[in-house]
Parts: structure tokens; sequence; C-alpha cells
């Protein structure tokens, strides 16, 4: 393949009389390359010759299938062995390679879904870390956000159960009121199937029974679409980087007073964004009279388990130990848990008796929550007894001391 210029300097040469085999022999090249691009009349672009390929006239099928299975090149290769076309992955990857722009676009591209006043509360959990007591904490952050005014709330535990998930939704009924639908992520504490394909949700059976309780509607994401519930994630963000991130706190109460506090001072106050204003002035002015009174008992105002007192006259709870008076080590209690309140009572009690112990529940896990009185007679004086006075100087015994000590003397 000649440049441009050498083809120029052969037609120029050519032009003043010389011949093939000199021009060629000035050039370094055969006579017959001359001869080639002097017929052409000048340079043109080498074309390789069309050859016919496998996938030709299966463009649309490419296309179709390489869309509905979101850009796997790998499966549409799977099934064009199924119908007896052998090609390899790379010739597929190459067939397909002009409808990966389509793919990404169709992938990203986000039509935007508002809702009404007092229409939806969307929930989700995120991760971060903290600083708390002096040690590196992972923390689970519960994330809600109304979908009309976007004003948030946020809850930290040191574990993601089903329980938290609920307190977390009934504080914000209290914070905000309760809306008509909740849109939640599709964790294993709510949803125990949703297909991806027909959509079909089934649901928790215990979320099902709190969203009875208080009349609302669950609905769950899209599977593998999270923008489906974008406002909140966009949340979980801001209170990662902008609520958490950096900070030190002395106790998990600490971080709970913090992000009340940042929530409503800094988060509801921000100019948001998408919608041009305040939080809690959009929720104040149009969302407000739209929410219903969070007027009913907690679904979890009551929870009761039977549980044997431990050698260490503890008992567990959620990962975490509670004293109770240690006369009661080896008896079967009754553990019940009401709100924020731990409280013990012995088998035989009625409702009306008085608990043998109380305690406030603890917010982390594995820790050890202790009532000093507890131990009040467990532990007893110590025995004095009388110890031989043992002589310091070795020669001030007698040699007799040690004919004993051999059995006799020697």
């Amino acid at each position: 393949m000649k440049q441009p210029d050498d083809v120029t300097v052969m037609l120029r040469l050519h032009e003043l009389g010389w011949g093939y085999k000199r021009i060629g022999r000035e050039l370094g090249v055969s006579p017959n390359t001359v001869r080639g691009w002097l017929r052409a009349g000048g340079w043109r672009p080498y074309k390789s010759p069309k050859r016919d390929q496998v996938l030709d006239g299966r463009e649309e099928w490419l296309r179709t299938q390489f869309l509905k299975h979101g850009g796997n090149a790998d499966v549409v290769h799977q099934l064009l062995a199924k119908e007896g076309v052998e090609v390899s992955l790379r010739t597929v990857e190459r067939a397909v390679v002009a409808y990966r722009e389509e793919v990404r676009v169709e992938a990203e591209a986000t039509t935007r879904f508002e809702t009404a006043p007092g229409q939806q509360l969307q929930v989700d959990f995120t991760q971060a870390y903290a600083t708390i007591a002096g040690k590196r904490e992972r923390v689970y952050v519960c994330v809600l956000t109304l979908g009309y005014s976007r004003r948030l709330a946020a809850f930290a535990w040191s574990c993601e159960r089903q329980a938290q998930w609920f307190l977390a939704m009934e504080h914000a009924f209290a914070r905000f009121g309760v809306p008509r639908q909740m849109l939640v992520d599709n964790a294993r504490a709510l949803v125990d199937h949703h297909n991806v394909e027909t959509r079909e949700v089934k649901f928790n059976e215990k979320f099902l029974a709190f969203c009875k309780h208080w009349d609302v509607v669950p609905r769950a994401c899209a599977p593998y679409r999270a923008r489906t519930k974008g406002k909140v994630e966009r949340s979980c963000g801001y209170v990662k980087r902008n609520g958490i991130a950096g900070r030190e706190f002395a106790s998990w109460e600490a971080l709970q007073g913090w992000l009340d506090a940042w929530c409503r001072d800094v988060a509801d106050q921000r100019v948001h964004g998408t919608t041009g204003e305040r939080p809690a002035d959009r929720y104040e002015r149009s969302e407000a009279e739209h929410l219903r009174k969070a007027d009913r008992p907690s679904f979890l105002a009551r929870r009761e388990v039977r549980r044997r007192v431990g050698d260490d006259y503890r008992v567990e709870m959620d990962t975490n130990r509670y004293t109770v008076p240690y006369v009661h080590i080896g008896r079967w209690v009754k553990v019940r848990v009401e709100g924020t309140e731990l409280s013990v009572r012995r088998m035989t009690d009625d409702d009306g008796a008085e608990p043998i112990a109380r305690h406030v529940v603890a917010r982390g896990r594995n820790q050890d929550v202790r009532d000093p009185a507890h131990a009040v007679g467990l532990m007893r004086a110590p025995v004095e007894v009388d110890e031989p006075v043992l002589e310091t100087d070795p020669l001030a015994r007698a040699l007799s001391v040690y004919d004993d000590a051999v059995g006799g003397a020697l």
C-alpha cells in the first residue's frame, strides 16, 4: 500500500516521459505496481474484498435478542448455537457492537415519577462507618423519605433486622404521619419473592400484617432497578456523606440524637434541587394535611418470649444480655419488650405483678446491660484463714526440719 505522495510522484514522472521500469527503480517498487497506480489515475484508499458473513441477514434478530438480554453477547451466542449457527463468541461481539450504546442509554434512561402529597413514603437501609465510644463501628441506617415534600428521617442501628425496619417506619409515622403507601427495597425481611419478568411480589407475612395494622399499601421496587425508589436512594447517599461521614459519637444514643437534629435543622431546611423548595416548607404547606395521624398502638407494642436465667444471672434478647436478681439463676422467666422498655417476670406472675427486673432496650448488638442491685448478696465476704508464718531466714531453721524432709537423718 503506497502513500498518496508516492502516487503523486509516479504520476508526475510519467508525465515527464519516464517508463514503468525507470519509475519503479527510482521509487523502489515493481513496474506492475507503477502500472496499477497509473491506470487508477491517482491514489485511492485500499478496500478489502467483501466476503459473505455467517450472520448476514440476521441483524434485526441480533439486535432484538441483544437488547432483550440486557446486552449479554454470550446469551446471544448460546441462542445461535441452539439454532445451529456455529460462530465464535468474538464474532457475535463484533456483530452487536453497534447496539451497545442503545443498551447503555436504555439502562440509564429514567422517567421521573412524582407522587401526590401524602401518597408515598420510600424506605431503604444503607451502611456507613462511624466512631462510637472510641471504636470504629459499622452502622446500619434506615432512611425514610416522603415522596412529595422530600422530608427525611434517619435511624441508626447496629444491625438490619425486621424489627429495625418496623421500628424505623413507626418512628417516621410518629414524626410525619401515616402515608397511603410505602415503597420498600426487596430486602428479605420484607419480601419473600419478586419475579423479575412478571413483577409478581410475595411479601413477608409479618410485613403484610404490619401494613394491615397501619392501613398502608406496600409496594416493592423493581428488582435490580434501585432508581425506582430514587428519592430515598439519593437521601441515603446524603445521610452517609453529610450526616455521618467523619464524625465521632460518645454512644449509640448520641448518634441517634445527632441524626434527629441533623434531619430537622439541616436536611429539612436545605433548598431541594428538584423541587426548588425547603422540604420543611413544602411539607407544612401541602403535605402534612394529607397524612393520617399515628394514633394506633405500635405493631411491636409487646413482644414476649420465654428465657432461662443463666449462671451469670442474665437473660438474652436480640443478642443482648440483661441482668436479673441472682436468686433466679436457672429459672424460666418471661421477657417482655414494650417500646424501649424491657421487663422480666416470673413464669407464675400475671400482667399486674411487678417485674423482677427492668431495663432500657439496648440499641446495639452483643451488649451487656447490668443493674448492680441484681448482684447484691451474691459476693460473700472472704473467709479468714490462719496461715502459718514462714521463717524468712533458712539458716534459722533447725536441722531436724531437713532430716524429716528426706526421711531421716543422714
